[in-house]
């Protein structure tokens, strides 16, 4: 581990012991009665995230990771001198309505005192106006839209943002794979899907490449083929999709099967593209092609391995994905706001995670201004339906 998670949790036990010592006064809210010492020892921390639905694969390896890592650390002591850390999830189905519904219920009836979660843009965009007004810190693992913590500064995230994001496909595509040309194709309904297309479009003009075609479809579409044939006709070089799974998926396999688009021409993708079932839905029609993420198992370093090593004891030698990674980054980046607040006040978290920094599985993670980590990003290709570590791209 190794050693920036042995210094966290060393860090986590020194704060416990000194509230302990100056009898830190309770952060529950309290009333005494035969319930006292349960509601002392537990600190309630909310998750929205889409167990079902959509983009499903997301919210449920993300819950697994929060759960791993909340367990280490009340494994270790908990924060604040012992307190617990408990973890109340709901579902948003992947969808927006559920999302606010979520935040309000987490806030006014579960009493929490911050929010892990959403994982989607525009599901973060619902969810964080809420949080803001009722200033209770949300840090969303994984939502990259800019517009995000824009909101306020209540809000947080633990993944870098789509401008960084974009501008490294881009520029993977005009200088690794010496593309000329290129099409885009973006969900008209995801904040996440068009703002990667506008970055892309602007970093690769900008340095002398040609969109050649500039399509959109909308959310819940699985009939692609024909755009597909608008872009294939436009003989782009690359062709940039920044969709979920579920949409790159069958885009994927309807342009090699059903449109006949060369073996030639390279399709890119976003961390969107991370989950299983995108291999379910393109098979090997994806082979040879990459997309942006966060984090690689392949990368060699002490955080990844640890964390590799605990996930796959706890759910049967499952492999993480990027959200996985991120969110159990983002559970140890908000205990760590915790202990460095020395209180479960919602106004202390907020201020201590704004300068909160910590070496983690998908680097190290430290916030700018805007409340957004700046860190570096590695590249996948998709080999024989497997994820392979590409190169790694720094701000």
């Amino acid at each position: 581990m190794k050693k920036s998670f042995v210094v966290l949790v060393a860090l986590l036990l020194a704060f416990g012991l000194v509230l302990t010592a100056c009898g830190g006064k309770s952060d529950s809210g309290s009333s005494g009665g035969s319930n006292e010492k349960q509601e002392v020892e537990t600190i309630n921390i909310g998750g929205i995230f889409p167990l079902t639905g959509a983009i499903a694969t997301f919210g449920q390896s993300s819950v697994e990771a929060i759960q791993l890592a909340f367990e280490e650390i009340n494994a270790k002591g908990g924060v604040l001198g012992g307190k617990q850390l408990k973890f109340i999830v709901e579902d948003n189905r992947s969808v927006q309505p559920d999302s606010a519904t979520a935040a309000q219920k987490l806030i006014n009836q579960d009493k929490v005192v911050a929010i892990l979660g959403p994982v989607a843009s525009s599901n973060s965009l619902a969810a964080a106006p809420i949080a803001q007004e009722a200033k209770i810190p949300l840090l969303s693992p994984t939502s990259t839209n800019p517009a995000v913590t824009q909101v306020g500064d209540f809000i947080f995230r633990a993944a870098f943002i789509d401008p960084f994001q974009g501008a490294v496909m881009a520029n993977f595509a005009l200088d690794n794979l010496g593309a000329k040309t290129a099409a885009i194709m973006t969900d008209a309904n995801s904040d996440y899907s068009k703002g990667l297309g506008e970055v892309f479009k602007q970093v690769f003009e900008s340095k002398g490449g040609t969109i050649v075609a500039n399509v959109s479809f909308m959310s819940g579409d699985t009939d692609f083929n024909t755009i597909l044939t608008t872009v294939r006709n436009a003989n782009p070089d690359v062709v940039w999709v920044p969709s979920y799974y579920d949409t790159a998926g069958l885009i994927l396999d309807q342009a090699k099967n059903n449109v006949g688009f060369s073996r030639d021409v390279i399709f890119l993708g976003a961390d969107g593209w991370d989950s299983p079932v995108m291999f379910e839905l393109a098979g090997d029609a994806a082979d040879g092609f990459y997309f942006s993420n966060h984090y690689s198992p392949d990368v060699d370093s002490p955080e990844v391995k640890s964390f590799l090593a605990a996930y796959q004891a706890k759910y049967n030698n499952k492999m993480p994905d990027a959200l996985a990674a991120l969110a159990y980054d983002a559970a140890y980046m908000l205990a760590a706001a915790i202990e460095k607040a020395g209180s479960a006040e919602p106004q202390a978290i907020r201020d201590a995670l704004a300068d909160v920094e910590i070496v983690g599985v998908s680097g190290q993670i430290k916030l700018n201004e805007n409340r957004d980590p700046v860190k570096s990003a590695v590249v996948i290709k998709i080999e024989n339906q497997q994820q392979v570590y590409y190169t790694t791209v720094n701000p």
